[in-house]
C-alpha cells in the first residue's frame, strides 16, 4: 500500500541501496582504465581520448550519486548506523571515481608513454588495483544483509572475511607498486626527467585507488563493530 506520510516514506526507503549505487558506478568508471591503459600502450591517443570521456561521464554520473544520497539520507534517529558514518564511507568511495578520472586526464593531457620494461609490470598493477576496489564493492553490497541481521551472526563473519581479502589485496598491490618505482628507478637515467617526475605520479594514483577501496573497508568493518 502507498502511503504519503512523510515519516513511514522516510522509513520506507533504504539509504544503503543509493549507496551501493554509487560505489558500483564508481567502480564502473575505474574499471575503464583498462581499456584507457590498453590505448595508451598503442599510443592509440585516439581511443584513449574516447576512453577518457567514458570516464569523465562516468564520474559525473558518480558525483551527482553522491550529491543525491547526501541530499536524500535521513537524520541519524531514522537509521541503524551513525549518519556521520555513512557519510564518510560516501566521500571514499566517490574517491575512486575521482581518482581514475585524474589518472586518465593526466595521462591523455600528457600523451605520457609507458616504457617497453615496465608495460607489463603497469598492466598487472593496474589490474591488482582494481581487484581491490571490486572487493570493496562486494563488501558494501553485503550491508543490507547485515542490517537485516542486526549486525551479528554469519552475516558479520561474512563480510569480515570479505574485508580481510580485501586487506590482502590492498597489501599485493601495495608490493606491486614498489617493485614498479624501483624498476623505474633503474631506468629514470634515461628518461626525460618531467616525464619521470609525472609517471611516478600516476604510479602513485594508481595505488591511491587501492587505497581508498581498504578504507572503504575499513569504515565498513566500523560499522560492524558498533
Amino acid at each position: 500500500m502507498v502511503t504519503n506520510n512523510p515519516i513511514l516514506q522516510m522509513f520506507a526507503r533504504s539509504p544503503f541501496k543509493p549507496m551501493q549505487e554509487h560505489i558500483a558506478k564508481a567502480q564502473t568508471c575505474a574499471v575503464e582504465l583498462i581499456p584507457f591503459f590498453d590505448a595508451v600502450l598503442k599510443s592509440d591517443w585516439d581511443e584513449a581520448a574516447k576512453v577518457q570521456q567514458r570516464i569523465a561521464v562516468l564520474e559525473g554520473e558518480a558525483d551527482a550519486l553522491k550529491k543525491e544520497v547526501r541530499q536524500n539520507l535521513p537524520n541519524s534517529i531514522f537509521l541503524p548506523v551513525p549518519r556521520t558514518d555513512l557519510l564518510e564511507l560516501l566521500r571514499m568511495q566517490d574517491k575512486i571515481a575521482n581518482r581514475s578520472k585524474d589518472i586518465a586526464g593526466l595521462m591523455l593531457g600528457r600523451q605520457m608513454e609507458i616504457p617497453t620494461p615496465l608495460q607489463t609490470q603497469v598492466q598487472d598493477y593496474v589490474r591488482a588495483a582494481l581487484s581491490t576496489s571490486e572487493q570493496a564493492l562486494n563488501a558494501l553490497n553485503e550491508l543490507d544483509e547485515l542490517v537485516t541481521s542486526g549486525f551479528s551472526g554469519r552475516e558479520v563473519d561474512v563480510v569480515e572475511k570479505m574485508i580481510g581479502e580485501l586487506d590482502e589485496l590492498e597489501h599485493r598491490t601495495d608490493e606491486m607498486e614498489r617493485e614498479l618505482r624501483f624498476a623505474l628507478f633503474q631506468i629514470e637515467k634515461e628518461m626525460n626527467p618531467i616525464d619521470v617526475m609525472f609517471l611516478y605520479q600516476i604510479i602513485r594514483w594508481i595505488g591511491d585507488l587501492a587505497d581508498r577501496a581498504q578504507q572503504v573497508g575499513s569504515r565498513l568493518q566500523l560499522l560492524v563493530a558498533r
